[in-house]
């Protein structure tokens, strides 16, 4: 059974309303609410609705991020191990994949790749772009960077970034590998 996830902030609108000297019956007042229902709330025994929460928060003059503070701090970071990360190799060109895509819907969502693109391999397509923007970062290693009409040289230490729907092509035409950190949003969903 999924663990039922709730925040609870009552204690916060509690304290403010009493710091601030104001009483049950005031705030019920204005938000149009009755004083037992708001007694509720600050006590964590009824989650509001949306426009009641914000029509308290208005008369208790509290910014919503203030509200819900300690539930974005409890959000996770992501850490992916060197020995978790999927590793493909197609046409010449090895993906390492960096990041772990939970939502590919989202609108901040991004795919990180550590790319070795070896002597005389290529990514990308002259043919067509796609959707979103692209930002490499070269670590080693040279080669060129086609981005619609225009040729660029790249080389280590050098960034690039650019709108994908462009089309696009990275060569390694030099003698070693070229090795880069590669991040595309919204995510491609590269091999």
């Amino acid at each position: 059974m999924k663990e039922e996830t709730r925040h609870r902030f009552g204690e916060i609108l509690r304290n403010v309303r009493e710091r601030r000297g104001i009483t049950l019956k005031k705030v019920a007042m204005e938000v149009g609410v009755s004083e037992s229902l708001i007694s509720q709330i600050e006590r964590n025994k009824v989650s509001p609705s949306v426009d009641t929460l914000i029509s308290i928060a208005n008369v208790l003059e509290i910014d919503l991020e203030y509200l819900f503070r300690d539930y974005k701090r409890k959000k996770n970071a992501t850490i992916v191990h060197p020995e978790q990360r999927i590793t493909r190799t197609f046409q010449g060109v090895t993906y390492e994949h960096l990041t772990v895509v939970s939502d590919p819907t989202d609108e901040h969502s991004m795919e990180a790749l550590l790319l070795t693109l070896e002597a005389g391999g290529t990514r990308g397509d002259m043919e067509y772009g796609h959707r979103g923007k692209e930002l490499g970062v070269i670590l080693d290693g040279s080669g060129t960077l086609t981005y619609g009409n225009n040729v660029y040289t790249i080389k280590a230490g050098d960034c690039v970034s650019f709108d994908s729907d462009i089309p696009h092509k990275l060569e390694n035409n030099g003698t070693s590998a070229l090795r880069a950190v590669w991040i595309i949003t919204p995510p491609k969903h590269t091999p």
